[in-house]
């Protein structure tokens, strides 16, 4: 039996048979339509809770959860249903660069702080539920805030605040 898969006539591989061609080409479907479904229910539900730190805001006490990776930050505050009182989610990069968020399948709306290294907020913006607006910090930070919207401007806190934590050094 002749080999059409290894055999070559003057130096050029002969032509594949069609029935060859479509089971290639069933497969490769096959193969894509798997791999886009698991990329579109990647996310379904809320992340567990993540490990967290106390901040300082004057007298207040914020319980943040920290999203340190790029799967916990990813996925941040979707799903959620609540944001309870003093609690948000701090965001941790290594590298300063403009940060910016939406809020794609967030089902809260959200005021994010982009803070300085040392704790001092650069800018604040108010995010609605399930959008896909971008809202990016004004300056290069590692590290934004997003709290319940509201929660900064109940306070009196704007730009130029100055937040404590292990996170600032302070």
């Amino acid at each position: 039996m002749l080999d059409t898969h290894l055999t070559a006539v003057n130096g050029r591989r002969p032509r594949r048979p069609a029935a060859l061609h479509a089971l290639l080409a069933t497969r490769l479907a096959t193969l894509l339509a798997a791999l886009l479904a698991a990329g579109a229910s990647a996310q379904t539900g809320p992340q567990p809770r993540l490990p967290g730190v106390d901040l300082t805001a004057g007298i207040y006490v914020i319980k943040a959860e920290v999203a340190a990776t790029p799967e916990q930050q990813a996925t941040g505050m979707m799903f959620r249903r609540e944001m309870p009182g003093n609690d948000g989610m701090l965001f941790v990069n290594d590298e300063a660069g403009v940060r910016c968020f939406w809020m794609k399948n967030t089902l809260v709306p959200i005021t994010i702080a982009f803070i300085a290294d040392d704790g001092t907020i650069v800018n604040l913006a108010d995010m609605a539920p399930q959008s896909e607006q971008s809202h990016c910090s004004a300056r290069p930070v590692r590290l934004a805030l997003e709290m319940k919207q509201g929660w900064f401007a109940k306070r009196g806190i704007k730009a130029g605040f100055k937040l404590r934590g292990a996170p600032f050094g302070t």
